[in-house]
């Protein structure tokens, strides 16, 4: 049951049962008091009649009247006042009635048993010979009625309070074991978890709101408990990647330094000179490579790095963008076959593409077989190049935008690898590479999240003993029409 509906039950129960319980109070006192005044009524009745039949004697309102009757009758529970024709006093039982009432007074309610809270009262004239000769007055004390009223009283009053005090300890047990008492364990699992240890709860079982905080609560520990586990491999890459790096930097710089320190010998031939030169800048430009990674992967990494896109025509930009590497390939001794047919606008960021472009064919150089050719094309969506192998051309699924594909022959990725390529300084088994020719390990976690943020997608794809394929698809322009 939901709280909110809980609190309106409770609040209603609060509110009705003191007025039902005070009502059926109500109801038995009065049902008590009618049964008990039926029956005092005819008791006073008959108790009346014999003081009566004493009373009626009209001798007893003559001025030297003998009123020994009258006072064998009298006692605390009965009083009788004796008054003349002219509404004098002439006896009375209370000594604090005497003199003389008024006329209106002394006719007032004749023959009527008169009921008061603590006594009943009758009067009734008297006549000799059709004459008046007085009134009497009989008061017949209530002391049982009024003992009973009390003892009553103080019933109702501890009844009410012991109801109010019975229904407000139930509010109570019951507030705190539906409120109080899981928001106490519920904050002291927030507790435990501010410390760093896990919790788990049963509160979640509660169809309630309480229910659904502690959902909330375990949805968000385990939301905590991803990140820290994210963040502590972050952290463990991070290490990993200043470790590698700084091994990977020590070696070229080694290499500067021998290579430095040999050109200070003046035995050197101008031949020999040239060619330490050449090693001293190829290893500086290996070192810059690294760097440049390194800040890339940084950058990318930011939450607040975004890339700058243009508009650019399809054909013209990637028709340029693959233009400069055939002279590199044969350098390396590949050849080079590559295919441009775009067609339609895209939004790129031109350096970041050809960032992807230039690691994607590092890595083609690195890890192909020389003398062998390497693939690079760009094509619409829905085509493929000649040269396909034919384990890529399943992977080319879409069917708007284009692939940009990079092939080289080579051993290939075993498919455990593949699934670990796109990880941060993973990389393939050392001999596979070339010597001298290992890289940081960022290059495709670089392409790969430029490419994302061009809002495109990359896959690679292998055969083990054939060749590998780096395939980037990227979408159209969305304001094209």
């Amino acid at each position: 049951m939901k709280i909110k509906t809980w609190l309106f039950i409770m609040f209603f129960i609060v509110m009705i049962v003191p007025i039902g319980g005070a009502y059926g109070l109500y109801v038995w006192i009065n049902a008590y008091y009618h049964d008990k005044n039926v029956g005092e009524y005819i008791e006073k009745w008959t108790e009346l009649n014999r003081v009566k039949s004493v009373l009626d004697d009209p001798t007893l309102y003559d001025k030297n009247a003998n009123l020994q009757d009258i006072e064998a009758l009298v006692n605390d529970q009965l009083a009788i006042t004796l008054y003349s024709k002219s509404g004098f006093v002439n006896y009375s039982s209370n000594p604090l009635t005497s003199g003389f009432i008024s006329k209106d007074t002394f006719l007032k309610d004749l023959f009527e048993l008169q009921q008061k809270y603590n006594a009943f009262t009758y009067k009734e004239p008297v006549y000799h010979k059709g004459d008046l000769v007085g009134i009497y007055e009989i008061q017949l004390v209530r002391t049982d009625w009024v003992q009973g009223v009390e003892r009553r009283s103080w019933l109702v009053i501890a009844s009410t309070v012991s109801l109010f005090l019975a229904i407000y300890t139930a509010v109570i047990v019951l507030l705190n074991r539906k409120l109080n008492r899981p928001l106490r364990e519920l904050m002291q699992q927030m507790r435990t978890f501010a410390k760093g240890e896990h919790v788990e709860s049963a509160l979640n079982l509660r169809k309630d709101e309480i229910g659904e905080l502690a959902n909330t609560f375990l949805a968000m520990q385990n939301e905590i408990e991803l990140a820290r586990v994210h963040l502590k491999d972050e952290q463990q890459q991070k290490e990993l990647m200043i470790a590698s790096i700084s091994h990977d930097l020590k070696t070229p710089l080694t290499s500067i330094q021998a290579y430095a320190e040999s050109l200070q010998n003046k035995s050197l031939t101008e031949e020999q000179q040239v060619d330490y030169k050449e090693v001293i800048l190829s290893k500086a430009e290996t070192m810059k490579h690294m760097l440049e990674d390194l800040l890339m992967y940084t950058l990318l990494q930011s939450t607040s790095y975004d890339l700058e896109l243009v508009e650019v025509d399809g054909a013209e930009f990637f028709e340029m963008a693959l233009s400069d590497y055939e002279t590199l390939c044969k350098e390396k001794g590949f050849t080079l076959d590559v295919i441009c047919q775009v067609d339609g606008i895209f939004a790129v960021n031109p350096k970041q593409l050809q960032r992807v472009l230039d690691n994607l064919m590092s890595n083609a150089w690195r890890y192909g077989e020389i003398g062998s050719t390497i693939g690079l094309a760009a094509v619409n969506a829905g085509m493929y190049p000649a040269w396909c192998f034919d384990f890529v051309k399943p992977a080319l699924v879409k069917q708007e935008g284009m692939y940009m594909i990079v092939q080289n022959y080579g051993q290939g990725v075993n498919e455990e690898d593949l699934k670990k390529l796109f990880e941060p300084m993973y990389q393939v088994d050392n001999a596979r590479t070339k010597v001298g020719q290992r890289g940081t390990g960022l290059g495709l976690n670089i392409a790969k999240q430029i490419i994302e943020k061009h809002g495109g997608t990359v896959e690679l794809v292998s055969q083990v003993g054939y060749g590998t394929a780096v395939l980037c698809w990227l979408p159209r322009f969305k304001g094209e029409n």
